[in-house]
């Protein structure tokens, strides 16, 4: 599971990261399979939550969990450094939102690099809300856009619109996989929606997250519990 290291919104002065439910609901599918997980981000240590994730109405199973779970959060604590992964280690890679993700892991040589190894190998390759954002620059073996001719999701302009961050963010994830490409499909604002084409899975927003890991891990011929 890849997380951001990046925590400035932007020139607004206030802080970003990952979501937490898009950490936690995924993680939690994840462990309940009986998956070895690692955590990594680009920068390594502990990564920046969005504090707005924090907020009691976006409290969730999964989250109340996850904050009475301090093996998880020691973990979380120690992500590895992204550049000291090899993507042959592992069987699938994974990536939460939050709006961090459209700061460093959009550019990120590492990430691009671990992303594109684990296609190749036809490995799963699963991101969620504004996680697909990490596919920017990621290409296929062909020398083509990774998202090109491949459906698509990730969280929606009218989404963006809606939390009033559409002029704060570096790109619109739905306007970037469209260019690049991808058959993008949504559903309506905050409705679960996942979609895979081969071995890549997009999940739309944080309520997708968990159907998103499920599928990745249907994917590795495992089922959620």
């Amino acid at each position: 599971m890849v997380l951001t290291s990046h925590d400035k919104l932007g020139a607004t002065g206030e802080k970003t990261g990952f979501w937490l439910e898009e950490f936690a609901a995924p993680y939690y599918v994840f462990k309940n399979a009986g998956v070895q997980i690692t955590l990594a981000s680009p920068l390594g240590g502990k990564p920046p939550v969005d504090p707005r994730s924090e907020s009691p109405a976006s409290q969730t199973e999964a989250t109340r969990r996850f904050k009475a779970d301090r093996v998880a959060q020691e973990q979380l604590a120690h992500t590895v450094k992204l550049a000291n992964l090899s993507a042959s280690d592992y069987d699938a890679v994974f990536y939460p939102g939050g709006h961090g993700p459209l700061w460093d892991l959009a550019e990120d040589r590492a990430s691009i690099s671990l992303i594109e190894k684990t296609f190749a190998a036809n490995k799963p390759v699963g991101a969620v809300c504004h996680a697909p954002g990490a596919l920017r620059y990621v290409r296929a073996p062909n020398g083509a856009l990774l998202v090109h001719g491949k459906k698509v999701t990730g969280f929606s302009n009218s989404e963006e619109e809606t939390v009033g961050l559409t002029k704060v963010v570096p790109f619109l994830v739905e306007d970037m996989l469209r260019s690049n490409g991808g058959v993008y499909s949504k559903a309506d604002n905050f409705q679960p929606h996942v979609v895979v084409d081969g071995n890549i899975v997009t999940g739309q927003n944080p309520a997708s997250s968990a159907s998103a890991a499920s599928e990745v891990l249907r994917l590795l011929g495992k089922s959620a519990r």
